[in-house]
């Protein structure tokens, strides 16, 4: 478990990234590549990654390369996510350049005694070998990553107005209290789950408040920087949620009874914050269709839509979260 303790500086100081870390989000994807946990909902995804990197002779860079860095291990280096790295991938770049030679080969060296490195990786403390490598970054997340940047960002949009929604209720308190199963607030300290294989770790911010990062490809724990001297950053999963199987008992039958299984769906997904497109998504019909569920919800005084730019967004009402709790199961 990684403990991170807040005083009342560090609440106020205290935010939620307003877009993906590019950086994060390659690391993440390459355990997903390495790991059939969570593998329905990147199905699709997963399917583009391989046929991509085929398609632009990436695979053995991916193999030889990435996948020895980015291991789905206790550890990976701190400087391949670099903190700046939030909503700009050239930012990220930039600063894995500067990254002072002693770091990475410190950092290499952590990881050749947590799970093995590949004979190479202290070359990365050349600058020339570390422009190579972030070329190949550059080429992976163009392939691989951006194609699904705008729905990672709208469900990081959707995120933030949910937790939005725990400010308004209970301030920043009320928000850490509401981040999902694998964090949990005990005023002063935010508890993370963490990987069995990792030992408790106690994270002090001492004023520097923490930066909070929803991540799309991101699976299972939170993970938070290795070396306690980085500026605090927690990336935190955004949970993909299955749809309901068509005609199996269990806690949503009452609901889809009630509603229907598409508006079922979708009322379930606009409890996290949901586009129409994601309710399309999630409840496998036309953007058009949801877009009339959406509508059936709304005058119901279920959901609540609010345009964000080019986009809509919904969430619930309180007779929506009501409804929603009372057919779900008590824990």
């Amino acid at each position: 478990m990684l403990r991170i303790h807040f005083s009342d500086a560090d609440l106020a100081r205290t935010r939620i990234a307003a877009a993906p870390d590019p950086l994060w989000e390659v690391a993440s994807s390459m355990h997903r590549l390495q790991s059939r946990r969570g593998r329905w909902a990147y199905a699709g995804w997963y399917r583009m990654a391989r046929q991509q990197t085929r398609e632009r002779g990436l695979g053995r860079v991916l193999r030889s390369v990435f996948l020895p860095l980015y291991p789905r291990a206790a550890y990976f280096p701190d400087f391949l996510t670099p903190a700046d790295a939030v909503g700009d991938l050239n930012a990220g770049l930039e600063s894995i350049l500067a990254t002072p030679p002693r770091q990475v080969l410190k950092e290499v060296a952590i990881l050749d005694r947590t799970v093995g490195a590949p004979s190479w990786a202290r070359q990365l403390a050349q600058l020339d070998t570390r422009k190579e490598f972030a070329g190949m970054l550059r080429a992976y997340h163009d392939a691989v990553l951006a194609p699904y940047e705008d729905q990672a960002q709208a469900r990081i949009e959707a995120e933030r107005a949910a937790r939005a929604r725990g400010v308004l209720d209970g301030g920043v308190e009320g928000m850490l209290s509401g981040l999902g199963p694998m964090l949990c607030w005990r005023p002063p300290v935010l508890e993370v789950v963490y990987p069995k294989q990792v030992e408790d770790r106690d994270l002090y911010l001492n004023g520097r408040g923490l930066t909070l990062v929803p991540s799309y490809f991101n699976w299972g724990e939170p993970v938070a920087f290795a070396d306690p001297e980085m500026p605090p950053v927690l990336w935190y999963s955004l949970l993909h949620e299955p749809s309901p199987p068509r005609g199996v008992d269990g806690p949503g039958k009452p609901l889809i009874t009630l509603l229907g299984r598409a508006r079922a769906v979708a009322l379930r997904a606009a409890s996290t914050g949901a586009t129409t497109g994601e309710i399309a998504r999630a409840a496998g019909v036309s953007a058009s269709s949801a877009s009339r569920h959406a509508t059936v919800l709304r005058d119901s005084g279920l959901i609540t839509t609010i345009r964000n730019g080019p986009t809509v967004l919904h969430t619930l009402t309180p007779a929506g979260a009501s409804l929603l709790r009372s057919v779900s199961p008590t824990e």
